[in-house]
């Protein structure tokens, strides 16, 4: 069955309006509030072969459809455009920029708070810890079985780090020691915060053969390191209450108790999504962090000079206003690069 521009048209329309509205969709409705250019009747046709390619979820018999992860995953990857930001917000956010540009946390955690008051949206803010950075001494991989390893990096202060790996592929432990050597040669000097993804790119070009394996292993350094060494701040918690799909008194409970864990934020935030310029799009079940599966998460990093400054992440449920978080997220950085 084609997913034809039409069927396209259709889906689009029915995200934008139960995003506003949070009422499952009918063909009326949309025949009524959109141009679409054909009759209630081939939308709703149309609306059910979307629905069989599994773009809708029909929620009760005989109601309208409402989008599936899968229908909110096409419409930000593809179906999406940039909202316009009104004067006042973008007032508001240069505003914020501009006193706290002296001090890049600050900067971040403050911008943060007012994307929280401008979108209803719960934010976290992340910042690098500076005063306690820890420098790599040196990294070493031992394989455990046939399906992972442990990771294990010796700071210059002497502590020693340890995560788990698993990977598809087996390394042979002799193979792993000139990885590890490599690595140690690569990063040794070296805080988390120089490794950038310029510098990641040219890891993975030394050591060509293995770069997909790389790349969980940098993850797991990153994760790893960023556990000590950031500053997490959180606004607007208690803004999901706002939301119908968190009316239930336990389930929002479950929200907010998920928030005070920083294991769970950590999970949360190196989750991988759709990936859009600087941003970092995971709708549903993507979320590595079990009690999130039912949110999304927009993060957005900010660098200055091709330094990483910060990042900041809004959480709400899946029927989040992505376009709107985009185009906001998306002013903070045109304006910070402009600095």
């Amino acid at each position: 069955m084609e997913l034809n521009e039409r069927k396209l048209n259709i889906l689009k329309a029915i995200v934008k309006d139960y995003i506003e509205t949070a009422e499952a969709v009918g063909s009326r409705t949309l025949s009524k509030k959109y141009e679409l250019g054909v009759s209630a009747a081939t939308i709703r046709n149309e609306m059910a072969d979307l629905e069989e390619l599994g773009y809708l979820i029909q929620p009760h018999t005989s109601s309208g459809r409402i989008p599936s992860e899968k229908g909110y995953k096409l419409y930000v990857d593809s179906l999406m455009s940039t909202c316009e930001l009104n004067d006042i917000e973008k007032h508001l956010i240069e505003e914020s920029i501009n006193q706290n540009m002296n001090y890049m946390k600050d900067l971040i955690h403050e911008t943060s708070k007012l994307i929280s008051r401008l979108t209803n949206y719960t934010t976290i803010a992340v910042t690098k810890n500076t005063s306690n950075v820890q420098v790599i001494k040196h990294v070493q991989l031992v394989g455990l079985d046939e399906k992972s390893m442990v990771l294990i990096v010796v700071t210059e202060k002497g502590e020693i780090k340890n995560t788990i790996i698993s990977t598809n592929i087996q390394i042979d432990q002799s193979k792993l020691n000139l990885i590890s050597d490599n690595l140690t040669k690569k990063l040794s000097g070296k805080n988390i915060t120089e490794i950038d993804e310029d510098f990641l790119n040219y890891i993975k070009y030394e050591i060509t053969e293995n770069s997909l394996f790389i790349d969980k292993l940098i993850d797991a350094l990153n994760f790893d390191f960023e556990e000590n060494n950031t500053a997490i701040s959180l606004s607007g918690a208690t803004n999901i209450f706002n939301f119908p799909e968190f009316s239930d008194v336990v389930r929002a409970k479950t929200f907010l108790n998920m928030l005070e864990e920083k294991e769970n934020i950590s999970s949360m935030l190196k989750s991988k999504g759709i990936q859009k310029e600087n941003l970092n799009i995971i709708i549903g079940s993507d979320n590595e962090c079990e009690v999130a599966q039912d949110c999304s998460i927009i993060t957005a990093t900010y660098n200055i000079d091709k330094n990483v400054v910060g990042k900041i992440s809004l959480i709400g449920p899946t029927r989040m206003d992505y376009s709107k978080v985009y185009s906001i997220l998306n002013y903070m950085g045109l304006l910070l690069n402009k600095k």
